[in-house]
């Protein structure tokens, strides 16, 4: 099992330099990993946020080894092709280490569907999630694509570079246990990111789904720094992810969970 570490980016954290700087540390210390939470904005008391997907450059151009993504970006407020050739670069900048998380979203963090005018109704996000989803894989393997749907157009179009990755760029969707579709919709792709549980018994059937895919498959779990991370490796998880309030998060805090040491 990878040990990462899953860094909100408000406040003290909302500074690409900031963010760029610990990931640089947590590679020197051994970790695997660095993912950034995507928002537009949070609820109070944060008052400040920093672009994921920027500071995701930085980290990039500041690391050689661990991976990097953002964990989970809403793919219904983003445009599938906008994404892709953003990931791809990416994926370029940081020599093939780059982890591409997808989501949902939610509106109850701060009002950041809301607030903009994006779509607030969760089915039919998901419906554009899954089509938004066909149009990203497609543009991602480089071939011509076409696509007329409900709500995405493409005509005719070839992306080129093909992600720097051997075998192509991971897709991790996010999922709340233990809600199935979501879970269903993880399995079609490179990994899951569960959220919303403490117990390492919620992966026993997911782990049989997974494995009776017969291809690599990751699934992500995350817990606070210091906590004990057995029961997850022997239950099956491949990733964990230490987590940090948003509301209380300080760089120095990080630092700190940084130099213990991945558990």
């Amino acid at each position: 099992m990878r040990r990462g570490l899953f860094l909100p980016i408000f406040d003290d954290l909302a500074d690409p330099v900031v963010l760029a700087g610990l990931a640089a540390r947590a590679e020197h210390r051994g970790w695997d990993g660095v993912f950034l939470w995507d928002h537009v904005v949070l609820r109070p008391p944060v008052t400040a946020a920093t672009d994921p997907w920027v500071a995701l450059a930085a980290m990039a151009t500041a690391t050689e080894r661990i991976e990097i993504g953002p964990m989970v970006t809403p793919l219904a407020r983003r445009r599938p092709w906008i994404v892709a050739r953003q990931a791809v670069a990416l994926d370029q900048l940081s020599g093939g280490r780059f982890v591409l998380g997808l989501g949902l979203g939610l509106d109850s963090s701060g009002g950041e569907l809301s607030r903009f005018g994006e779509e607030t109704d969760d089915r039919r996000r998901a419906t554009m999630l899954d089509e938004g989803l066909q149009v990203l894989t497609g543009l991602l393997t480089g071939d011509t694509v076409s696509h007329h749907g409900e709500h995405y157009h493409v005509d005719d179009v070839r992306f080129l570079p093909r992600p720097a990755r051997p075998g192509g760029m991971p897709l991790w969707l996010a999922a709340r246990w233990p809600n199935q579709r979501p879970i269903s919709r993880a399995l079609r792709h490179d990994g899951l990111f569960l959220i919303d549980t403490d117990d390492p018994s919620s992966l026993a059937s997911i782990v049989e789904r997974a494995t009776a895919l017969g291809r690599p498959f990751d699934i992500v779990v995350q817990g606070w720094p210091g906590e004990a991370v057995d029961g997850w490796q022997a239950a099956g998880a491949t990733w964990w992810l230490a987590r940090f309030d948003p509301f209380t998060v300080t760089a120095a805090t990080v630092e700190a969970a940084i130099d213990e040491g991945p558990p």
